[in-house]
């Protein structure tokens, strides 16, 4: 899942990004209420953090100008302001929930993961290929009914696999989406968290398309190989 902060604040931006990614986001940031549109409208944004005092645009004009535009992306408001009318009008302009600082990291988790199960609506909660069920609500993982371990960003990658089963996954995509970074043609994390992954689930589940990124497959593709696709 990736998600959005619109904040200004420097210690506030610190504290959620670094927060936010531990547990398994992929995240984008912008200090300016501008720049979070243009993010809003490039990126595959699942969910946007905002704060209502912005050094360009008020929230509010956000709200507002991505609501225009049709863009249905839960909003998530933090703001310092606690008056009733302020909330209320955050809320008529579209924002989806709604915190006034200081807040609870754990409260604002919990609230994200309620907004994306709601847009999730009628979609699995539980994720099953190949002989892996990755519950989403609970954050566990089982392969053939054996329990395993996963860091938050193993966990991520993986759902990512599970989402989209026997599609040809390319390091750009899987740099994005699971760690919210520009492609590095220098960097070898996505093959190291592979790799770690390989080891946890067993070899021959996600084989590996050379020249294009890697795939998970299914049980009755195991096995299955052509002159460029390898375990």
């Amino acid at each position: 899942m990736k998600l959005l902060v619109i904040e200004d604040e420097p210690e506030i931006a610190s504290f959620l990004l670094k927060g936010l990614r531990a547990h398994g986001y992929a995240v984008e940031h912008s200090v300016t209420g501008a720049g979070g549109l243009a993010l809003a409208k490039q990126a595959d944004v699942d969910l946007v953090v905002l704060d209502l005092r912005l050094p360009d645009l008020d929230g509010t004009d956000v709200l507002r100008r991505l609501r225009a535009n049709g863009n249905p992306v839960p909003v998530i408001v933090l703001t310092a302001r606690g008056d009733t009318a302020d909330r209320v009008e955050g809320l008529d302009q579209g924002a989806d929930d709604y915190l006034t600082k200081p807040f609870a990291f754990d409260e604002l988790l919990a609230r994200i993961r309620a907004r994306l199960r709601r847009r999730e609506g009628e979609q699995a909660m539980v994720l099953e290929v190949a002989g892996l069920a990755l519950d989403l609500r609970t954050r566990r993982i089982r392969v053939h009914g054996r329990e395993l371990d996963l860091t938050a960003r193993e966990f991520a990658l993986l759902e990512m696999f599970l989402r989209h089963p026997r599609q040809v996954l390319s390091r750009e995509r899987l740099l994005s989406r699971v760690w919210g970074l520009d492609f590095d043609p220098g960097s070898n994390v996505v093959d190291v968290y592979v790799g770690h992954l390989r080891r946890k689930l067993g070899e021959g589940l996600i084989q590996t398309v050379r020249g294009m990124g890697y795939r998970l497959v299914a049980d009755h593709d195991q096995g299955t190989k052509s002159q460029n696709v390898t375990p």
